[in-house]
């Protein structure tokens, strides 16, 4: 069974309802939920996560709401926290991994760390049971690639393109899956422009997408009720997930 990643923004548009679109996802087939962090300079998102981020921070969203969100959420589905390290360097980051450790959240996620920093954390990460998620993307040479993926925990997030989240991107992704495969036992998830239309064709090959501009382009519509944004990211999600498991 191929693996669903859904990303959310956590705060938005408030606390009590990322909780509730978290709980719903995971009755919807989501099997992995990545909580993110909103931040003032996010460079790999694209306008749609940036956006909803931007309104997070202006409706006064604290690194203290990710806590309360997790603290409900993780116990009931496997959660992971995708943020700058900025944000976590800022709470000083050996806390942090104890605190999300004791709530349960089983990785973070964090884009803008190259992997030679990451090293000089990875003893922290291990004491406390937290993965922290590898990215590989198209521009990585094999030697790169093999450097990367060797020590991977969880999954890696392979980016399916150069550029930002929810570009509608369409590369040929056999090769660059290849070459991740032939150094590693560990899950490969496909990110980077994934909906309902590309969900079969990006996931063939890999072992899951990771889904977060479909999502929030949900969660911007302003017409919409809570009620039916949840509604219609949990339709999303079944569909998703059923696509990628034909």
């Amino acid at each position: 069974m191929k693996k669903l990643v859904a990303f959310i923004t956590s705060g938005y548009p408030e606390k009590s309802f990322s909780i509730d679109l978290a709980l719903a996802l995971g009755d919807s087939g989501v099997d992995t939920l990545e909580l993110g962090i909103p931040f003032s300079d996010p460079v790999a998102d694209g306008p749609l996560i940036e956006k909803a981020g931007q309104k997070a921070l202006a409706s006064g969203f604290k690194f203290q709401d990710i806590l309360e969100i997790s603290t409900k959420v993780a116990p009931n589905i496997d959660t992971l926290w995708m943020g700058y390290f900025n944000s976590f360097y800022q709470q000083n980051i050996e806390n942090l991994l104890q605190k999300a450790n004791k709530i349960g959240v089983n990785g973070f996620i964090i884009p803008d760390l190259p992997h030679e920093e990451a090293l000089l954390y990875k003893d922290k990460f291990a004491q406390n049971n937290i993965a922290n998620i590898s990215f590989v993307a198209p521009t990585d040479s094999d030697a790169r690639i093999k450097e990367i993926v060797t020590e991977s925990q969880k999954f890696i997030y392979m980016v399916a393109y150069t550029g930002i989240t929810g570009s509608g991107v369409s590369e040929d992704l056999q090769p660059f899956l290849h070459s991740i495969k032939k150094h590693t036992q560990t899950p490969v998830y496909v990110g980077f422009g994934v909906n309902k239309k590309t969900a079969s064709q990006k996931v063939l090959g890999a072992d899951g997408v990771i889904v977060g501009s479909a999502f929030i382009d949900i969660l911007l519509k302003e017409e919409l009720t809570y009620t039916q944004k949840i509604k219609e990211c949990s339709e999303l999600a079944a569909i998703i997930k059923n696509e990628i498991n034909l």
